[in-house]
């Protein structure tokens, strides 16, 4: 038998991860719980903005919980598609930008004393 890239989370992998460090999934879970609080943006933007984000660092498990959280919010679908559109752009922007990074180094440098 095969062994899934991403296995599927289970409450088994999750009390194995707090019995391994309790104090910092405590941490993070709290870390977590206010970063996605009510505040300046709604909960249903913050999980829009999660679900692109996460499409961006390719985490499938937070491609799923995020989308799920996002539609429990409020969200649409097309309120998430294009919010994905927008981290792809902001993606390959990044990937454009630094273009300038290799034009510098493939400026030849000037001669000495020039």
């Amino acid at each position: 038998m095969t062994h899934p890239l991403y296995p599927q989370a289970t409450r088994e992998l999750a009390e194995r991860r707090r019995a391994l460090a309790p104090a910092q999934l405590a941490a993070f879970e709290a870390f977590s719980k206010a970063a996605f609080a009510e505040g300046a943006l709604s909960a249903k933007m913050k999980q829009i903005i999660a679900g692109a984000v996460a499409h961006v660092t390719q985490c499938p498990y937070c491609i799923k919980g995020h989308t799920k959280a996002a539609l429990r919010a409020g969200a649409t679908e097309a309120e998430l598609m294009e919010a994905i559109w927008v981290a792809a752009e902001m993606r390959a922007g990044g990937a454009f930008a630094h273009s300038a990074l290799m034009l510098d180094a493939a400026t030849p440098a000037p001669p000495p004393g020039a």
